[in-house]
């Protein structure tokens, strides 16, 4: 950030008076001091929990308890987990889906628990690879085990696709809410697939955080759950009733690739106030110094 001279100090004083003494704008001072760095620490909703407004993801083209992130190799992915980390990155995107839970692990021994944030997600439905428990408790003592840690910081319900998840689910979500009392977790919610999810979880009390795919594109080319109007709309919903936002999916899960597209995509979702943080899957070191500086620029 360009440190500001006495003279230009000096200069935005004057004109902030004059402009008082004219008329009271409403929102310009916000924007002036409007800040979107991925190193920046934002509070989730109303968990109490603060997290850098940029999460490192680690599960791009995730399935069966493998992703992109895995088949780097673990030098490779904890490397880049570290540099994340080095760069000011406090969030750790993961999910039992993507198996990378003990990659994690060994990039946060021995860390300070200040020093990172960590989500993961449950996967409820049989599969080949898993068999869910019907609950949250086998399951997030497991992750907590994968992990090294004796406390997960946010524990979505991986990929709902229908408006009917909170009956669905309501063992995993009661679950959740005790391990939540406890201190095992610190927030609860959902990961959203579908539009009518999406709705439900934005006004649904038992939410504390919502992963949302968002950009400025919309419509399921661009790996989004309706028009960018719909989605929108819900977004600034679900924050309106306290509910914290993750955006995933911000480059259309790799379709935005030109510079001018990416800048576009940051720029709608941060500046419609769509999102509390976002989760990008970055592969290599190259690409989280991209995004952080194209997060800087915002302004």
């Amino acid at each position: 950030m360009n440190k500001c001279s006495r003279r230009d100090f000096l200069r935005n004083a004057a004109w902030g008076a004059g402009a008082l003494a004219v008329s009271v704008p409403l929102f310009p001072a916000r924007a002036a001091e409007a800040s979107y760095k991925g190193s920046d620490i934002v509070q989730l909703g109303k968990t109490g929990i603060k997290v850098s407004r940029l999460a490192q993801g680690t599960g791009f083209n995730g399935g069966g308890r493998a992703s992109d992130h895995t088949r780097l190799g673990r030098e490779k992915l904890e490397g880049l987990i570290r540099h994340s980390l080095d760069e000011g990155i406090r969030f750790l995107d993961m999910a039992d889906l993507y198996g990378t839970h003990p990659y994690v692990r060994e990039t946060i021994k021995g860390l300070k628990r200040d020093r990172y944030v960590l989500l993961s997600k449950i996967w409820v439905r049989k599969e080949n690879w898993v068999t869910p428990s019907g609950g949250a408790v086998e399951e997030v003592d497991r992750f907590r085990k994968e992990l090294g840690v004796d406390m997960i910081d946010v524990c979505l319900i991986h990929c709902m696709t229908d408006s009917k998840w909170p009956a669905t689910y309501e063992r995993v979500r009661d679950e959740l809410s005790a391990l939540k009392q406890k201190g095992v977790i610190r927030a609860a919610g959902v990961s959203c697939h579908d539009l009518g999810a999406l709705k439900v979880a934005a006004t649904h009390p038992w939410v504390d955080v919502i992963f949302a795919r968002i950009n400025n594109k919309g419509g399921a080319q661009y790996i989004m759950d309706g028009s960018v109007e719909e989605v929108s709309a819900v977004l600034k919903q679900a924050r309106q009733n306290g509910k914290a936002v993750v955006g995933m999916k911000i480059f259309g899960a790799g379709k935005l690739v030109e510079p001018e597209e990416k800048d576009a995509s940051l720029n709608y979702v941060f500046k419609n106030e769509l999102v509390d943080a976002i989760t990008v899957g970055m592969l290599k070191t190259s690409e989280v110094d991209d995004t952080m500086a194209r997060m800087a620029k915002l302004t």
